[in-house]
Parts: C-alpha cells; sequence; structure tokens
C-alpha cells in the first residue's frame, strides 16, 4: 500500500488481536495500526524497503497470534437505550421472537467493537447473541437520525451521525458516540466491549 503501509490479510485471526501483537512488538517503528474486518492496516515511521527484515518478522509476529482467540484488552462501554425503533416489530418476525425477546437478546450480552468505519465513531459491533442476526434493509433510507441503534449483517451498531443507511433500527440513545475534542475521540474503539441497558 505504498512505501511505508502493508495490508495484513488475518485469515482466523482476530484483527484487534494481530495488530496489539504487532504494536508490542514493533513499538514506535509502527505509527499507525487500523483493524477491519479481516485485515490490519500497517504504517511505518520509515520506508519498508529500508528494513530488510521488517516483512519477515511482520509475517512471524501475525502467525504467532492464535487463531480465534480475540483480542482482551478493550474497555467495557455502556450505552443506555430506549428500544422503540422503528424497525424493531420487523426485527421481531424475521427473527422469530417476540419484540421484548429482541430486547432482551440485545441487552443480555456484550457487543464486541471489531473495526470501526462508515463514519467516525462508528463502530462495527459483533452481535453478541446470534439469534439478532440479520441482513441489511433492502433499500437504505436516506437520513438515520444521529444516536439510532441499529442491526445488520451480524452487527449492531450506534449512528453517531445522521446519514444515509441500511441497518434496522431497533432504539436511540443520547449518548455522544464521537467528539474530536475529547481525549478519547471515539467512545468505543476496536477491541472494547458494548452492553447496551434498556431505559
Amino acid at each position: 500500500m505504498g512505501p511505508t503501509t502493508v495490508l495484513v490479510e488475518t485469515g482466523a485471526r482476530d484483527p484487534v488481536a494481530v495488530a496489539e501483537a504487532v504494536r508490542s512488538v514493533f513499538g514506535a517503528r509502527v505509527t499507525d495500526l487500523i483493524p477491519a474486518a479481516q485485515t490490519v492496516v500497517v504504517r511505518c515511521a520509515y520506508a519498508i524497503a529500508d528494513d530488510a527484515s521488517f516483512l519477515d518478522d511482520l509475517t512471524e509476529v501475525v502467525a504467532s497470534v492464535r487463531s480465534g482467540s480475540p483480542s482482551t484488552s478493550g474497555r467495557l462501554v455502556e450505552i443506555p437505550v430506549v428500544y422503540d425503533g422503528e424497525d424493531l416489530a420487523h426485527v421481531a418476525d424475521v427473527t422469530g421472537l417476540t419484540v421484548q425477546e429482541v430486547v432482551d437478546a440485545h441487552t443480555a450480552v456484550e457487543h464486541r467493537a471489531a473495526f470501526c468505519g462508515f463514519a467516525a465513531g462508528f463502530a462495527y459491533l459483533e452481535v453478541g447473541d446470534r439469534r439478532l442476526t440479520i441482513a441489511r434493509r433492502a433499500s437504505p433510507r436516506p437520513r438515520v437520525p444521529t444516536g439510532s441503534v441499529a442491526l445488520a449483517a451480524g452487527y449492531t451498531a450506534v449512528y453517531p451521525v445522521a446519514s444515509p443507511g441500511g441497518w434496522h433500527l431497533i432504539g436511540r440513545t443520547e449518548e455522544q458516540l464521537w467528539n474530536p475534542h475529547r481525549q478519547r475521540p471515539s467512545l468505543i474503539e476496536p477491541g472494547d466491549v458494548v452492553r447496551f441497558i434498556a431505559t
């Protein structure tokens, strides 16, 4: 991906765990790590060609991460939610659950942040209860309100800003997901676990 950047395909390894392993071994030699669904972008502080052993060392570090072992360094983030989303009844119909069972399933477990993208502060949270796995909407909405809590394709998320979106809306929160003036601008970062609390 250029003279200083490598795209690592993680396969069955957890991208957040791979990023943490790379950070721990390479330290300041790596200036940026961006985990995604199945990859990690690794940006170096120098041209990779100037370090003959870098790619071999990187391959060794990635291989040292056990397949299927998730990162355990994330924080717990609790988010209060009013479960009154306009797609809540539809989600219940598709999943075969009652509306209350959808809410209970969403709040009973922790959801792990796999990666961030789409918009600043938008974290893709792996659905902790597989019964809530539901395909995206057939047609996206032109505008989803800020704070909307949604489900799609094995993930749940909170929309940090108003934007178009094709996920199913099940609730809303007043929590501010993105604030560039905070020390940690994104409320949720990869590796964090999120617990939703019905209010």
